[in-house]
Order: C-alpha cells, then structure tokens, then sequence
C-alpha cells in the first residue's frame, strides 16, 4: 500500500467519523429544541365528559335519587370545584412530592375507590390534565418547588 492510499483511507475514515458526529450532534439538537416546546407535536383538543346522570321523580314520597357512574349517591364528599381549579390542585398536589397529600386530592376528588382502585373518572381526568397542563404552564412554573406547590395545596384543598 503506497503513501496515497494511506491518506485516502484515512481521509475517508475521518469523513465517515465526521458525519457520524453531525447525525449525534443534530439529532441532540432536535430533541433539545423539542424539549423547550413541550407544546410541539401534541394536539390539543379538549374532551368534556360528564357522567353525572340526576333523576328527579314525582311521587308521593318526594324522593329524589341522584346517582353517579361509581356508584355513590348524593353529593358525600363531592368536590364542587371547577375544573379549572380542580387541575391545579393536582398538580400541585403532585409537585408536592408527597404520596399523602395527593392521596387527599384523590379522595377529595372521588377518583378512588373504596378497595384503593382508580374510577373512570380518573382516567378520564388525567387525559384531560395533559391538555390543561399544556394551556397553564405559567401556573405549573408558579408551583414548581415542593414548598410552594404544599402551599398552594394547604390553602386550597378546603375550597
């Protein structure tokens, strides 16, 4: 092997490494300008669900019966929070890093069963937390460390 074979092989190994970093290099650079935009890519569309079912009957007995999808009956323990206000009680509650706290929110809210099961409503509420999140992220910065985000819980969880 001669003097310029040496040098094309070497050349061509240094280009090879050379592309090899701008793929590492611009790929990096993707994900980190899709990280700062966490709006980027996702759709926002906005799901109202309301299982709620009320029926009022007209007899002698006056008796009303109100249901809901799980099962309880009436307004025991019910929030009447609006959804608003219930998204950022929980996110808080979760900024909170403390697993008794977010188990009040949980409970507040009825999202857990008697047996320790989430309901449908949960989940439910969670697919549209993402798309909350997403819209209120001034308000997710404003409870960013586990202190505020408690304070914000402690003055709001009666409400």
């Amino acid at each position: 092997m001669n003097r310029n074979q040496k040098i094309a092989i070497g050349c061509g190994a240094a280009g090879c490494l050379g592309l090899i970093f701008l793929v590492i290099i611009g790929a990096a650079g993707y994900f980190l300008m899709r990280s700062r935009s966490p709006a980027a890519g996702i759709r926002t569309t906005n799901f109202n669900r309301n299982p709620s079912r009320n029926s009022n009957s007209n007899s002698p007995f006056e008796s009303n019966s109100n249901s809901d999808s799980n099962g309880s009956s009436g307004d025991e323990g019910k929030s009447s929070m609006a959804d608003d206000d219930k998204h950022k009680l929980f996110q808080a509650a979760g900024g909170t890093q403390d697993s008794e706290i977010m188990q009040r929110v949980l409970r507040k809210f009825n999202f857990i069963k008697e047996d320790g099961s989430s309901t449908d409503e949960y989940a439910a509420f969670l697919k549209d937390h993402i798309t909350w999140a997403v819209r209120n992220l001034e308000f997710i910065q404003s409870v960013s460390t586990p202190e505020k985000a408690r304070a914000y819980v402690e003055a709001h969880i009666n409400d």
